[in-house]
């Protein structure tokens, strides 16, 4: 039997990842784009959207990225399967 996944299946499974490691405390996981490169710091999550620490960002403000924008994460960072250049 095969089983099929639903759209946002892994979005959530994500989500649910990343605020599991978020409630565990100490460093706030880094967030790498597709090509390896550094783009932010995790502060939290805000709905369906990662929310960037301000001390990573050029202009001092918080940026966000959509969840549907990350592919996978582990211990030490989150990976987005967009270029850097593509975020907002």
């Amino acid at each position: 039997m095969t089983q099929n996944t639903q759209p946002g299946e892994i979005t959530d499974r994500i989500a649910q990842d990343l605020k599991a490691r978020l409630e565990q405390g100490g460093e706030h996981l880094q967030v790498r784009d597709v090509n390896g490169e550094h783009v932010g710091t995790v502060d939290h999550l805000e709905g369906e959207q990662i929310k960037l620490t301000r001390k990573d960002s050029p202009d001092g403000q918080h940026h966000y990225v959509p969840l549907s924008q990350v592919e996978s994460m582990d211990d030490v960072a989150v990976y987005l399967n967009v270029e850097r250049s593509s975020l907002s």
